[in-house]
């Protein structure tokens, strides 16, 4: 008997702090690896202090790695749009600047035109009150964050900023796609 080699493909999504978005992610179905970093900015190798000061231009996101085979990356992007809020630009919740923007960066034009379908469709069907600001842009350099934001929440689930912000997003992600979950 031999083992099929398993597909892999990579998403890559910034929806405020990366603690949340890794937290949720973690526990979906398909999803092998979620690693938080940064991406999108000048600066190379940047440190958090460094993007938390909003003169990098990157944006705090998560490089999703899952089996297309068990989840869609369609799917992953309406996990995406139920967990955060894409209508505020450059900010969510308390979290304000642009290493917290709303955005997708695509890794081919695929993923391109799927993340632009997904979010006509959530328009056309008014789901926001404000228009989606979130960026589709095309991928650029991922940076991994320092060793202690990953698994964060998982590591801190009863610190006060997971209580929270955390683990609201994971509840919400837990009621709203069961069938989805690990």
């Amino acid at each position: 008997m031999t083992d099929q080699p398993q597909e892999t493909a990579v998403a890559t999504l910034g929806g405020g702090c990366f603690w949340c978005l890794e937290a949720v992610f973690e526990q979906v179905k398909g999803v092998q690896l979620v690693e938080s970093g940064y991406e999108g900015g000048h600066i190379d190798q940047p440190s958090y202090r460094q993007v938390c000061g909003g003169s990098t231009g990157h944006a705090e996101v998560v490089r999703i790695t899952f089996d297309p085979t068990v989840i869609s990356f369609r799917q992953l992007l309406e996990i995406f749009f139920v967990i955060h809020d894409p209508t505020t630009l450059n900010r969510q919740g308390a979290d304000v600047g642009t290493q917290y923007r709303s955005v997708i960066f695509t890794h081919h034009e695929e993923q391109a035109s799927v993340a632009r379908e997904v979010i006509a469709a959530l328009e056309a069907e008014n789901v926001y009150p404000n228009p989606i600001v979130t960026q589709v842009v095309p991928t650029t350099t991922f940076f991994k964050a320092e060793d202690y934001h990953q698994g964060y929440f998982r590591s801190h689930p009863y610190e006060g900023y997971c209580q929270v912000v955390v683990s609201p997003k994971v509840s919400k992600f837990r009621k709203t796609f069961v069938e989805l979950q690990k």
